[in-house]
């Protein structure tokens, strides 16, 4: 008999899984709580703003390689748009200077020794924070590696802060130094900035839809796990809101990708030593809705954002008339109010982009969506991280992934498409 597997969370670590398992002749079902699969990494139809936009930001890289290998399985590395330079454009609020690290194409950092290329006003000692950072061991957090002067301030304080979600005297240097390996330790080869043309939904959920449908698979959306029974150390039944019952037949699979708090609540008193990170992180993201397209030059047309030192604000998205803002590590702003944030983030965007790259803008800021996920990531903290899970559980047939998984990343596209392959493996042993 074919085994079934069962993958709950339509999440990318979910999509990731299921089209994995797929194409090796498993019967799979999805099930996802929400109407529209994708989890934290989709698009939607905002009507107040008049247009498409995806619920968050997020930098993908070349050198991502599940990200690389998922869009090559369902088929939509077409849809993304491939910067053809590994550059990052950047502004500091507090000097108003802009400047772009353009990284060598090979691993040899050659950018270090050119002076358009590389960060200004770097003393040379400061690089040794690289090897601090690569170094560390699991008890040291981010600011106790660095240094002070301009490569914290311009770029490690930024980048490091965006990919742990996680305020640096708090977060995790191992996993900033993960972060590293793959990107500018390993050269500008693996650091090309990559963004889907249209949007997240349409690069990673709906192809991965269409895929696993077209393999047979059965993807059910509105439809919440609430809990499971247990026979000889195995899950042989699945409860759903509804009231339905699914049998879980001998050789089956159950590959859990839910959110931490909820696989909590539905395998903690089933799966012995189960742990889960259980402090969370949440990001800003605020999307402007201009009344006609920016007209782009130079190095913002060709990277179409900007990383931002010294203010609120950390990256500006510009795309289809929309300039997308993302702040992590948000909880420090929690108490400001909606109309405080507003004027703060606009302020700072119109520096950027007017005085950094002679943008014009309106004075007033114009309609702006919120979106505030207040449970974005796990703290990405040296405590929070030894919370995280193998794939594997004391239950023969349950499998855990997420990004909030012992991934060796933070929360990230990677880490969560990583997490359901590793998965996929699970099941196959």
């Amino acid at each position: 008999m074919v085994a079934h597997i069962h993958v709950l969370g339509g999440g990318l670590a979910g999509l990731s899984a299921a089209t994995r398992m797929a194409t090796q002749s498993r019967r799979v079902t999805l099930y996802e709580a929400a109407r529209a699969l994708g989890g934290r990494a989709r698009s939607y139809y905002d009507s107040q703003l008049g247009s498409r936009i995806d619920n968050g930001n997020h930098l993908i890289l070349s050198g991502n390689q599940a990200v690389m290998a998922y869009l090559e399985r369902i088929g939509s590395k077409t849809s993304l748009y491939v910067s053809g330079k590994p550059q990052f454009p950047f502004y500091d609020l507090g000097t108003h200077k802009q400047w772009t690290l353009l990284l060598s194409k090979g691993r040899f950092p050659f950018w270090l020794f050119s002076s358009s290329q590389r960060i200004p006003g770097v003393r040379l000692k400061e690089y040794a924070t690289f090897l601090k950072l690569l170094r560390a061991d699991h008890t040291v957090t981010v600011a106790e590696c660095l240094r002070e002067g301009n490569l914290a301030h311009l770029l490690l304080t930024p980048l490091a802060i965006s990919a742990l979600n996680t305020p640096l005297d708090k977060a995790s240097a191992q996993l900033f130094a993960s972060i590293l390996r793959q990107s500018v330790i390993a050269g500008g080869g693996h650091c090309l900035p990559l963004f889907p043309q249209e949007g997240l939904s349409e690069t990673f959920v709906e192809p991965a839809i269409n895929f696993l449908k077209f393999m047979g698979a059965e993807v059910r959306e509105a439809t919440r796990v609430t809990g499971c029974e247990i026979a000889e150390n195995r899950i042989v039944s699945l409860f759903f809101s509804s009231g339905e019952r699914v049998l879980v037949e001998k050789n089956d699979y159950v590959v859990s990708t839910l959110p931490p708090w909820v696989a909590r609540e539905v395998f903690s008193p089933h799966v012995a030593g189960f742990t889960a990170p259980d402090e969370y992180e949440s990001i800003l993201n605020v999307h402007y809705r201009l009344p006609q397209e920016l007209s782009l030059c130079g190095v913002l047309a060709e990277s179409r954002f900007c990383g931002v030192s010294g203010g609120m604000v950390e990256w500006i998205f510009i795309r289809n008339g929309i300039i997308s803002i993302t702040v992590s590590a948000a909880n420090r702003y929690i108490n400001l109010s909606q109309s405080e944030v507003e004027e703060k983030i606009w302020g700072e965007v119109k520096t950027v982009l007017g005085k950094g790259f002679r943008l014009s803008l309106p004075d007033t800021p114009p309609f702006a969506r919120l979106v505030w996920e207040k449970r974005a990531t796990f703290a990405a903290t040296p405590h929070q991280d030894t919370k995280r899970p193998s794939a594997k559980t004391s239950l023969s047939n349950l499998v855990l992934a997420g990004d909030w998984t012992d991934t060796g990343l933070p929360s990230t596209i990677e880490g969560a498409i990583r997490s359901g392959m590793r998965a996929a493996e699970a099941c196959s042993v």
